[in-house]
């Protein structure tokens, strides 16, 4: 007797994103799993009297999408976290603040996210400007790309940082050129000596962080992410500024076991540059630790470098806006390729930050380096960002069998592009960044991300529509094309965000297409993005999420 499905979805456009890049009419769907992709009349065959059958009127079905950089634990709950995405200025961030800090009297510390750079000058914002809002409690701001705090003077008091405070290793601390006071502006390492003094999140509100990010991750169709950026709850050192996320695996762990975790989660640990290979085994005893089928620790996260507009990238070649300086790798080659080694030998999986062409030439020798000592085998180690490649590295990452995780959403000209990226890469090598065509031309492998919440919004369809225009959405001027030559097509942007992905996450057997025998993680779009003009691709709306077999998103027009 034929096995009757729950769910039929019929007359749709089915884009299955297998090997073969098929096209089907109906999927039929059963508990957690697709039991069938073909025909409208193959599919009868699976409807009984208590099969829900959706006609989709030509609609159009893809696997659910894959972020495969997203710091989903890092949402916005806007009752715990000041948000100043979006804003432009000075005044509105002081008015954002002054709004929250007068709703949220309870907060022992007042932190937020999202000061952009280009706001203010290379040194960066002041500690006066907050104190001129909030001076009786510690306030600690990320900048929107998560490399940079602006903190006000109580902060700079609980943390006792003073003028003769050191830069730490891999760290910058701004200061006043006149009187070497702390400015109230930290990058990378140096953001620790802050961030590690003060109180962290909560696991209650890190699991609402969860929860917000997972809801909106079913309304714009993400079934499957990866946060890169988890910490031990007891976590100490060089954190990178992000101390206040110790209970982020916590949060993770206990909502798989409650069963809440409403998309599937993998992630990776950070690997602290002060311990080096002695902190491997506590990472490889977290990885076997988590076997949770909706959350599991990959591996490792290794930053390189920290980023162009912070003046942290690792380059070859000088700044533009000062020639005498390349930046600085948070690690010597010689330590980089032990930690690789060390790490590869325990069969983890390296998750790479890399934004400067010099950090991902160390990247690169170090991955070599642990190839050679261990063999050769199937680690799937990831590098993201690649805002700054030498092309000619590019042939290593296929070599190497290493995964690229880009993030469309960056490759577009912009206000970011001309106010910042020029001034401090010059124009040449700006308008040479965020290759993505010449990789896959090279045989790379491509899982496309959105590095969340640096990018909010952040839906898939919007990152497909600019990697395939490489412009910003409404842009009609050819000039503004960042780099035209490496403009990706439809379907091999559909891939980076659906099949790529699992690959790069170990689960092409599980999700990524739409197969019989794989789990139900499956998308409705309101049009077959094939026949629309590509400048709508971002403007189609979501009308169903399904996520192993449940409708975690349905809109009411369906």
């Amino acid at each position: 007797m034929q096995k009757q499905a729950e769910l039929v979805l019929k007359n749709g456009a089915v884009y299955t994103v297998d090997s073969r890049r098929g096209q089907a009419a109906a999927v039929a769907v059963s508990g957690r799993g697709i039991i069938f992709v073909g025909s409208d009349a193959g599919a009868s065959a699976y409807i009984g009297p208590n099969t829900e059958v959706i006609d989709l009127g030509g609609k159009m079905v893809l696997p659910g999408f894959i972020d495969s950089h997203a710091h989903a634990s890092s949402a916005f709950d806007e009752k715990k976290t000041l948000n100043l995405h979006g804003l432009k200025s000075l005044a509105d961030y002081q008015a954002a603040l002054q709004k929250f800090a007068a709703h949220r009297p309870d907060l022992e510390v007042i932190y937020g996210s999202g000061w952009d750079n280009i706001a203010f000058p290379p040194a960066g914002p002041c500690k006066g400007d907050l104190d001129a809002v909030v001076a009786d409690r510690p306030v600690s701001l990320h900048s929107n790309d998560g490399h940079s705090i602006w903190v006000n003077s109580r902060a700079l008091e609980i943390a006792g940082v003073t003028k003769d405070t050191p830069d730490p290793t891999g760290g910058v601390i701004e200061r006043d050129p006149a009187t070497r006071e702390p400015s109230g502006t930290f990058r990378e390492n140096a953001n620790d000596l802050i961030q590690n003094m003060l109180p962290p999140y909560t696991v209650a509100q890190v699991k609402d962080s969860i929860r917000i990010f997972a809801a909106e991750a079913a309304r714009v169709g993400i079934t499957t992410v990866h946060d890169p950026l988890l910490l031990f709850p007891d976590s100490e050192g060089m954190l990178l500024g992000f101390g206040a996320a110790r209970n982020n695996m916590v949060a993770y762990e206990q909502l798989a076991e409650n069963g809440e975790l409403t998309l599937r989660v993998r992630g990776s640990l950070l690997a602290d540059p002060a311990k080096g290979v002695p902190q491997v085994p506590q990472l490889a005893a977290a990885c076997a630790g988590h076997t949770h089928p909706l959350f599991q620790v990959a591996g490792a996260k290794v930053f390189v470098d920290g980023v162009v507009e912070g003046g942290t990238a690792y380059l070859l070649s000088p700044y533009a806006h000062r020639p005498d300086f390349r930046g600085a790798p948070l690690w010597r080659q010689q330590g980089l390729n032990a930690l690789f080694e060390a790490l590869d030998r325990e069969k983890l999986q390296i998750h790479i930050h890399a934004i400067g062409d010099a950090a991902v030439r160390m990247a690169l020798d170090a991955l070599a380096y642990a190839r050679r000592q261990n063999g050769q085998r199937d680690a799937r180690h990831l590098m993201t960002h690649l805002h700054v490649v030498d092309y000619g590295d590019i042939s290593r990452f296929a070599a190497l069998g290493v995964i690229g995780v880009p993030q469309p959403f960056w490759h577009v000209k912009g206000e970011y592009f001309r106010e910042l990226e020029v001034k401090y890469l010059g124009r040449e090598r700006a308008e040479k960044e965020y290759p993505m065509k010449s990789f896959m031309n090279a045989g790379v492998t491509l899982a496309a991300a959105s590095d969340y919440p640096v990018q909010v919004p952040s839906p898939p369809l919007e990152g497909i529509q600019m990697g395939v225009t490489r412009c910003l959405p409404g842009e009609t001027d050819p000039s503004e094309i960042l780099g035209p030559e490496e403009r990706m097509s439809l379907a091999d942007m559909i891939a980076a965000f659906t099949i790529n992905g699992a690959y790069a996450n170990f689960l092409e057997n599980e999700t990524g297409s739409i197969q019989a025998g794989k789990k139900a993680d499956l998308v409705v779009l309101e049009n077959n993005l094939f026949e629309l003009p590509v400048s709508e691709i971002a403007g189609t709306r979501v009308l169903m999420t399904l996520f192993e077999g449940r409708t975690v998103f349905r809109d009411a027009g369906l």
